[in-house]
């Protein structure tokens, strides 16, 4: 397998957790798209803005290819968390606009970079802050598919959509019925197991 290939390979599981995360945002209203649905605050444009930062450093600023995208939530005196939800004052299409950028600036470095680039990460601690593009690249595909997860549980507590796409639910067949009763079956089970414990 060429350089190229391994490129092709990482790229393809990046832009897959990235049309993943924007999936989830598509046909909801402002407030779903921004309401904390879990008790740290999860939320499904949050989830987006998170990862366009982690790009945008990681594939960027890490080998001194920083973007010029103003992150104010990311800054010294920032109020812990500023990345992982959005103001009333940004819009969705300020976020999104801004995961995209991140994506071509991310694909440019990645493009213009050979895996073995060594670069080093500004927040990490010195002494343990270099790392290869090949790492990077990895480490961004890992928090992205991981968000995407995140974002797949909040948005089926949404309105019941699952999936990686439209056309791809990776779900076992079935209706709402079937559903119910596989739920309702879970439930017994843990309620049995939980009698013994």
């Amino acid at each position: 397998m060429t350089s190229t290939d391994h490129k092709a390979d990482l790229h393809r599981y990046l832009q897959s957790a990235r049309d993943a995360l924007l999936w989830k945002l598509e046909g909801l209203s402002e407030y779903d798209i921004r309401r904390p649905l879990t008790p740290t605050g999860t939320n499904l444009l949050g989830l987006v803005k998170h990862v366009a930062s982690m790009e945008l450093g990681y594939l960027g600023d890490t080998f001194g290819r920083p973007s010029g995208e103003p992150l104010p939530w990311l800054e010294n005196g920032a109020e812990p968390n500023a990345d992982m939800w959005v103001t009333a004052d940004e819009s969705r299409e300020q976020i999104v606009g801004l995961y995209r950028r991140a994506w071509a600036h991310a694909d440019a470095t990645i493009d213009a970079l050979a895996l073995e680039t060594t670069g080093r990460v500004p927040w990490w601690p010195e002494g343990s802050d270099e790392v290869t593009l090949h790492h990077a690249v990895v480490r961004v595909i890992a928090d992205a598919q991981r968000h995407a997860g995140h974002a797949d549980i909040v948005r089926e507590l949404i309105d019941g959509a699952v999936g990686m796409d439209e056309g791809n639910d990776s779900m076992a067949p079935g209706g709402p019925a079937w559903w119910e009763n596989y739920r309702n079956r879970l439930e017994s089970a843990a309620q049995e197991a939980g009698k013994d414990a």
